[in-house]
């Protein structure tokens, strides 16, 4: 069931904005495990293919760790103050 909201959706709603981004980071995550346990599961069969698939899923999740340190220690989702 999708989430509902309570009011009109808009970006400049701060709560939204939470919601939007935890919501696009949980997609982030999903997309990662789906694509890598795809290929990590084509390396079981065929080991000799796909040398790069360590150093591709650490980068991958590096960046998938910025964007969720980002997401919730550092971005700041407090109204502001300029006028619309």
């Amino acid at each position: 069931m999708p989430p509902r909201w309570p009011r009109k959706p808009d970006r400049r709603d701060p709560d939204y904005r939470r919601l939007d981004d935890r919501m696009n980071f949980a997609l982030h995550v999903a997309i990662y495990l789906a694509i890598n346990s795809g290929l990590w599961f084509v390396h079981q069969i065929k080991p000799d293919t796909l040398l790069w698939l360590t150093w591709f899923s650490l980068g991958w999740l590096a960046l998938l760790a910025i964007h969720g340190i980002f997401i919730f220690a550092i971005a700041d989702y407090s109204p502001s103050s300029s006028p619309k």
